[in-house]
C-alpha cells in the first residue's frame, strides 16, 4: 500500500540515511525527501536510491535551483519538493523525468505551477493556510489536483485536512530530527501512519452510499425498540458506539455530490474500523 505521507529528514547525515529509511519504510513510508540544506545531501539521496529505489520514492526537498534539480537526478532521485514554485525549476524537474512538487499557497501560485508542470502542489506553511483556506482553493483548482500540506501537519489534525480534501501530507519534525534513533523515528512513524490510516478510513466510510434500514419489535426482543437509520451499503465494517444512543446514528446532515449521499454522526471516541 502507498501512503501519501512524505517524510521529511532535514538534517539527516549520509551516515545514518540508510537505517533511518529503513524503519519509516517498515513502517508503511514510502516517500522520503531529504533537504538540500541538510549534510552532505546528495550523498544521502545517492545511498537511498541505490538501497531502496525500487521500493520507495527518494528525492530531495528545499530545491531552489536547476543545478540542483540536475544533482538530484544525477543522485539518482525522483522527485523534487520546493518550498517556492519557480517555473525554472518545476521544468528542470520535468525535463529530467522527474516528479515535481512546488511550494504555493495563494491561488496565483497554484495555477502558476500547474501550467508549467507541476506533478502536485505542497501548501506551506499549512498552518497558515488551514483546512478551511486549502478547502476553499480546492473549489477552483482542477478536479486532479493532488495537493500535499506541510507545517504544523501531524496525527492530531490528520482529520481536519482529510475532511478539506488533501491528497496527502509531509511530515518533518514528527517523525525525525538530528540526532533521533532508528528506534525513535520507529515508533513516530507507526504512529503517524496508524492515525493516517485510520482518519482516512473514516473519510472513505462516511462518503459511502447509504441506504434506509429498520429494525423491528420480535417476539424474543420485546425490550428493542423499532428504529429506523441510515446504513451504508458497502462491504466496509464501521464498528462504534453512538453517543447517547443504543441504535446506530442519528443523521446530523446529507450532503450530496455526484449523487452520493453523505452524512455526518456525532460519535463517542472510542471507534474501530475494520476494512
Amino acid at each position: 500500500m502507498t501512503r501519501e505521507i512524505i517524510a521529511i529528514l532535514r538534517g539527516i547525515r549520509p551516515d545514518e540515511a540508510v537505517s533511518i529509511a529503513q524503519v519509516l519504510i517498515d513502517a508503511g513510508i514510502t516517500k522520503i525527501e531529504v533537504p538540500l540544506n541538510s549534510p552532505d545531501p546528495f550523498d544521502s539521496i545517492h545511498r537511498l536510491s541505490t538501497s531502496f529505489g525500487s521500493v520507495a520514492e527518494i528525492g530531495a526537498g528545499t530545491v531552489l535551483t536547476v543545478s540542483d534539480v540536475l544533482s538530484v537526478a544525477t543522485a539518482g532521485g525522483c522527485l523534487i519538493v520546493s518550498p517556492d514554485a519557480s517555473p525554472d525549476v518545476i521544468k528542470a524537474t520535468k525535463d529530467s523525468g522527474m516528479a515535481s512538487y512546488p511550494g504555493v499557497l495563494t491561488p496565483t501560485e497554484c495555477f502558476s505551477a500547474l501550467r508549467h508542470g507541476a506533478d502536485g502542489l505542497k501548501f506551506f506553511p499549512a498552518h497558515v493556510l488551514g483546512p478551511s483556506g486549502l478547502s476553499a482553493l480546492k473549489a477552483v483548482l482542477p478536479v486532479e489536483t493532488r495537493t500535499y500540506v506541510v507545517g504544523g501537519v501531524g496525527p492530531e489534525n490528520f482529520a481536519a485536512w482529510h475532511s478539506a480534501g488533501v491528497t496527502g501530507v509531509g511530515i518533518g519534525s514528527g517523525v525525525y530530527r538530528p540526532g533521533m534513533t532508528a528506534v525513535e523515528v520507529r515508533k513516530k512513524a507507526e504512529a503517524i501512519v496508524s492515525a493516517f490510516d485510520l482518519n482516512l478510513s473514516k473519510l472513505l466510510w462516511w462518503s459511502q452510499p447509504l441506504e434506509w434500514t429498520s429494525t423491528k419489535r420480535t417476539p424474543d426482543s420485546t425490550n428493542r425498540r423499532a428504529s429506523k437509520h441510515w446504513r451504508p451499503k458497502s462491504s466496509v465494517v464501521f464498528a462504534f458506539t453512538p453517543y447517547r444512543s443504543s441504535v446506530p446514528c442519528v443523521s446530523l446532515s446529507r450532503l450530496r455530490t455526484s449523487g452520493t449521499a453523505c452524512c455526518m454522526r456525532s460519535l463517542r471516541a472510542k471507534e474501530s474500523i475494520t476494512p
